[in-house]
């Protein structure tokens, strides 16, 4: 009952904010994302029936407090779905930096039901699967399913749910990661995102973006759909600035990459916008054609990159890339 599993983590495109339900991470509106690659979180689960409690190890060191509660969240619901009640180990470790704004959580939650799925042989699809990683982050059911991916809201598991959206775009995107690290604290922002003055504003126009991005994926239109995501960013800072705590997440640096971004599309004219999570970090979205002379931009802003593709579905690996 051990079971290696690996998932890339998502950039928000049309983002969820906010959560009716806490315990079951029920969104109050429907999110699309795309997962980036090969930035990826790898984790290895396995029941023993021997041992006397759960242990819960990320980047080496031992998960307690808040992080363990969630973690416990997702194994609960796998222990139950699976009549079971053996200790589990689970060890993870991420390529890429954690908590600066690029979706740690969302693959951590995938890779994580991903391999508790496959130990306790529940023999679910990726959209039954998403489910179970929902209950540790929203975002994580979408990174369950890959690359574009819509999580319908809904009351229950059979609603709430992430499926795929094929579109001819996974081969164009290509993604400079500008890392801006500034501590972040999403999920309180969650937590109080219904209290902004903003967040009617938001829910009145975001069913409207829903169908705009998932018609603009679908006609392959890559402007439509990132100036679609570099809007609603700024739509979601709104909100999540004028929430009870006030929460400004961007620095000097996040703003010198968003005024790099209008300067290549207003004076170079090329195909290039922003977008950001809850984070200081940046997702600077262009075409395969010009992502070389983006990234030599966007370094000029004093800030590492990276530059990723997109990244399919969560996965199984071989069992001899297991962790332990």
């Amino acid at each position: 009952m051990k079971a290696t599993a690996k998932a890339h983590p998502i950039q928000g495109l049309v983002k969820y904010h906010g959560m009716r339900d806490e315990e079951l991470r029920l969104p109050y509106h429907d999110s699309i994302s795309v997962c980036t690659a090969p930035s990826h979180t790898k984790t290895t689960v396995e029941f023993q029936p021997d041992a006397s409690e759960d242990t819960y190890v990320i980047g080496g060191e031992e998960v307690t407090g808040r992080g363990a509660e969630r973690i416990d969240a997702v194994v609960e619901h796998v222990r139950s779905l699976a009549d079971i009640d053996h200790a589990v180990r689970l060890e993870s470790e991420n390529s890429f930096p954690s908590n600066i704004g690029f979706g740690s959580s969302s693959s951590g939650f995938a890779a994580a039901a991903m391999a508790l799925a496959e130990a306790a042989e529940l023999g679910m699809s990726r959209p039954e699967i998403s489910t179970i990683a929902r209950r540790g982050s929203s975002s994580a059911a979408r990174a369950v399913t890959g690359a574009f991916s819509h999580l319908y809201s809904g009351m229950n598991d059979e609603d709430c749910r992430s499926e795929r959206i094929e579109t001819e775009l996974e081969d164009e995107l290509r993604t400079v990661a500008a890392h801006v690290p500034a501590y972040k604290e999403t999920e309180q922002a969650h937590k109080e995102a219904a209290d902004s003055h903003m967040f009617q504003a938001r829910m009145a126009h975001v069913h409207h973006q829903l169908d705009e991005m998932r018609d603009a994926l679908h006609a392959a239109d890559f402007d439509r759909a990132f100036e679609l995501a570099e809007h609603d960013s700024l739509s979601l800072t709104a909100t999540t600035m004028t929430g009870p705590a006030g929460w400004v997440y961007w620095q000097p640096k996040t703003i010198a990459v968003f005024n790099a971004v209008r300067e290549l599309r207003d004076e170079e004219e090329i195909p290039v916008y922003f977008s950001t999570d809850t984070g200081a970090s940046v997702y600077v979205n262009t075409t395969e054609a010009h992502v070389d002379r983006v990234e030599e931009a966007i370094s000029a802003c004093d800030v590492d990159t990276d530059v990723w593709g997109v990244g399919g579905p969560a996965e199984i690996l071989d069992e001899s890339e297991a962790l332990f």
